[in-house]
């Protein structure tokens, strides 16, 4: 069975997009970078082939399908902490943000073909999370009190998956936007 490809979105609203990059950019600012990397995550989700939807929060699906294409699958994120929203999404299945500018088309065929003979596939940011989350089946124990916009989280999901008899298929370490130092490395992002 081919993964789905969920993409967790916000709508880009000035003052709630990308907060921790007001400093450096500005609510507006912020706000219009982070629209530019979600369009830059749709563009590869659709590049890759593989089935994707959207999980929103912040707007109407309407609002992000007239934005970004009206063929969009758009799902509410639903209630509760991140943890929450990625154990609903369904298996097999890749987890994707949409803050990653090292996002390609490859990786996520990548991703999907590793799942064929791996049970996780993790994508380890250089902020100690992870920008992609593979998994073939249902494992809510990876996101139950889990610290999460924190160094630890790729540590303990990798402990987590140990414990568990998993080995993950690693894919390269990439940069989340998060913050105005994370731009130093992504200057065109700015242009």
């Amino acid at each position: 069975m081919t993964p789905e490809i969920a993409i967790f979105a916000r709508w880009p609203e000035p003052g709630k997009a990308k907060t921790r990059l007001i400093p450096a950019l500005g609510a507006e600012g912020a706000a219009k970078l982070y629209a530019r990397l979600l369009e830059l995550t749709v563009h590869e989700a659709r590049a890759s082939g593989l089935p994707f939807h959207l999980r929103i929060t912040g707007d109407d699906p309407a609002r992000f399908r007239d934005w970004l294409g009206d063929d969009l699958d758009v799902r509410d994120q639903g209630d509760g902490d991140l943890g929450e929203k990625l154990a609903r999404v369904p298996t097999p299945g890749l987890m994707i943000g949409s803050d990653c500018p090292g996002l390609t088309a490859a990786l996520l065929r990548e991703t999907a073909d590793a799942l064929a003979t791996h049970a996780a596939v993790i994508g380890p940011a250089d902020d100690g999370g992870y920008w992609l989350l593979g998994l073939r089946d249902p494992c809510r124990n990876l996101f139950t009190d889990m610290a999460w916009s924190t160094p630890q989280v790729y540590p303990e999901t990798r402990r987590r998956l140990d414990a568990l008899g998993i080995t993950p298929y690693l894919l390269p370490e990439l940069t989340d936007i998060d913050t105005g130092d994370d731009l130093e490395a992504w200057p065109e992002l700015l242009a």
